[in-house]
């Protein structure tokens, strides 16, 4: 090709310099319009993923620590299990402990009873065996009236009469009408 002389060097690649300003504005309302969005929307959007990505690391951390509760309580909870075999013998220890108490109460009270019952009976008979006597004296003071009267229908001196009751009684003796 050749050059005609009042063309420039900028056709020489077929560009013209209307061209060439057009890219150059072209390139400007590019970089003006890249920094716009960037303020506008890319700002915005790199704030919510950053939001996003602190949330995230929270829920993670959450949950971290939630295992690491769960982890402690189920330790703590092994532990009991371990010791729930310990706690009821010790229940049971109790329990036998305290039946023992209230079997040796039970026992006590009863034998208490038994004494009350015991002694009780001994005065019964006790009353019994008076009474009994008491019966016996009042037959002997009947047998003594027979006596008397006996002696009375003899005629029988009061000497003689005292004889006889102290005889009779002898006869009967003391231990016959005391048992």
């Amino acid at each position: 090709m050749i050059l005609l002389e009042g063309e420039s060097m900028s056709r020489l690649f077929g560009l013209d310099l209307q061209l060439g300003a057009d890219f150059f504005l072209s390139v400007i309302a590019i970089f003006v319009l890249f920094f716009a969005f960037s303020f506008l929307l890319f700002n915005p959007l790199r704030k919510m993923l950053n939001e996003r990505k602190k949330r995230i690391h929270d829920e993670i951390q959450e949950a971290h620590d939630i295992k690491e509760s769960a982890d402690k309580t189920k330790a703590k909870y092994e532990s009991k299990l371990e010791n729930i075999d310990k706690e009821a013998e010790e229940i049971l220890a109790s329990a036998r402990k305290r039946a023992l108490e209230n079997e040796n109460r039970i026992v006590a009270e009863a034998r208490e009873e038994a004494g009350r019952i015991l002694d009780h009976a001994r005065k019964e008979a006790e009353l019994e065996k008076q009474k009994a006597m008491d019966e016996v004296k009042r037959e002997m003071i009947v047998i003594a009236s027979m006596i008397a009267e006996k002696v009375v229908s003899e005629k029988i001196d009061t000497t003689i009469q005292d004889k006889l009751v102290e005889d009779t009684l002898k006869e009967i003796g003391k231990s016959t009408w005391q048992n």
